[in-house]
């Protein structure tokens, strides 16, 4: 793979991404109610430090200065979430107008700026009235949530943004209902797989309110990791089916392919009877969509493992009887993340092979993980630089990518690990407050300017 910074074809979108939770701050202003970040937060442990949210990087007041910095890299395009409790504080009834006129005034100063919005939806703060609802295990709660977009759409339609409904329902499910190490910090197994079925339903609920005018651009962004086997043998081999069905296709085929996986019940079908689903569903799951964001960090290599809960019926939806591994002499970022551009390309070809339908792709997510305050950021640069050649190997083999957007403009909260991960183009003294670009910011503004 050639490390020289690719040609990309013209109107190739160049961004930065962020999230409301991760970068606002003012958890308590303007008429903002709880979300089960806030909650989760506050439980003994659940977060490294003890880290909330409540300031963050201060975004919510310091956004100009935060635009200013997408200018100087040269950004064409910005992705950010709107705060549902922000503007539905119990997640339902009239909207909070404060709120809404924040992302009107962050929407002005893009517009000015010439910088496109994509405007998430939701990225995982679920207004806490309605998680002591039930929250994603019910299906209510998909309803509300197609409500609210509904309130969004018609409050922003005007700055004609991307929509993007969903961020990873992925880890709102799995990493929240069943691992228990995001909010709301559940392990079971029927309430996460169905929190997954009410998250997509969410979204395909959600599509026809963001279509009123006719001309809105609609999607969702899955998180995806290629599931690659840590050994020949066949053990191995289906653990890493298992994987990709629990990470990748549970989300992929009913959005793309009008069905759930055909392993589904083999694998899930002692902790739940999928009683959750409902005729026709899938067809409003499948509504057709204008483009697809994917977020990719890192391929997971897998060997098959004895389940952690030795009785079936009382797994939580992530034991599947799978062992991550890193394979001896594999690159890691300062996360010990595996660091292989390789798995992108593969991730943007096997979607469009399996998927001949595929709408246009952004890459709504890349970045790359560390500790520590380093400006110097050298392995970000290589990171960056090998994941956007193996984007553009993907174009050149025919996969339509639009877009790349980076993880993350600024250091942000960075969920469960708080403060202590630094994902950020710019550095955030969380003091102070005061933003620094690091290497990466120059390199990465470099390259735009050199397209």
């Amino acid at each position: 793979m050639t490390h020289d910074f690719p040609v990309f074809p013209p109107g190739f979108v160049w961004g930065t991404a962020t999230s409301a939770y991760q970068i606002e701050g003012a958890a308590r202003e303007d008429g903002r109610g709880p979300s089960i970040w806030d909650t989760f937060c506050r439980v003994p442990g659940a977060v490294a430090g003890g880290d909330t949210g409540d300031d963050a990087c201060d975004h919510y007041h310091r956004f100009a200065e935060d635009v200013r910095l997408m200018t100087g890299l040269g950004a064409g395009a910005y992705r950010f979430s709107v705060a549902w409790p922000r503007v539905q504080p119990e997640g339902h009834g009239r909207p909070e107008r404060r709120g809404l006129d924040f992302y009107k005034r962050l929407l002005d100063l893009l517009r000015d700026r010439g910088i496109t919005p994509f405007v998430t939806l939701y990225h995982w703060d679920l207004p806490q009235a309605l998680e002591d609802r039930g929250g994603w295990r019910e299906r209510d709660t998909a309803e509300r949530f197609a409500d609210y977009a509904g309130i969004v759409h018609d409050a922003l339609a005007g700055w004609e943004p991307y929509w993007i409904t969903l961020n990873e329902p992925y880890c709102s499910s799995i990493t929240g209902y069943a691992e228990g190490r995001h909010a709301p910090g559940a392990t079971e197994g029927h309430g996460a797989l169905a929190a997954a079925h009410h998250l997509l339903l969410a979204h395909g609920l959600a599509v026809p309110r963001l279509r009123t005018q006719g001309g809105e651009r609609v999607g969702i962004t899955l998180n995806m990791s290629p599931a690659v086997p840590a050994s020949p043998s066949p053990r191995d081999a289906e653990a890493a089916g298992r994987q990709d069905l629990l990470v990748n296709r549970q989300f992929t085929e009913p959005v793309f392919g009008g069905a759930y996986p055909s392993d589904m019940e083999e694998t899930f079908g002692a902790i739940t009877d999928f009683s959750f689903r409902r005729d026709g569903d899938l067809e409003i799951i499948g509504a057709p969509l204008d483009f697809f964001g994917l977020n990719y960090y890192y391929r997971i290599h897998v060997a098959d493992a004895p389940h952690a809960e030795p009785d079936p019926a009382r797994r939580t939806a992530f034991d599947i009887g799978v062992r991550a591994v890193t394979p001896e002499g594999t690159a890691t970022s300062g996360l010990g993340w595996p660091v292989e551009p390789e798995g992108l390309r593969q991730t943007l070809t096997g979607l469009a092979t399996r998927h001949p339908g595929l709408p246009p792709v952004y890459v709504t997510e890349n970045g790359y993980g560390e500790h520590g305050d380093d400006l110097d950021d050298q392995g970000r640069v290589a990171y960056l630089r090998g994941h956007v050649a193996a984007v553009a190997e993907a174009v050149a083999q025919g996969v339509d990518v639009r877009g790349y957007f980076c993880w993350s403009l600024l250091d942000n909260f960075e969920w469960a690990r708080g403060y202590a991960a630094r994902f950020g183009l710019v550095h955030v003294d969380y003091r102070t407050q005061t933003r620094t670009p690091k290497t990466s910011y120059h390199w990465l503004r470099d390259r735009i300017a050199s397209t």
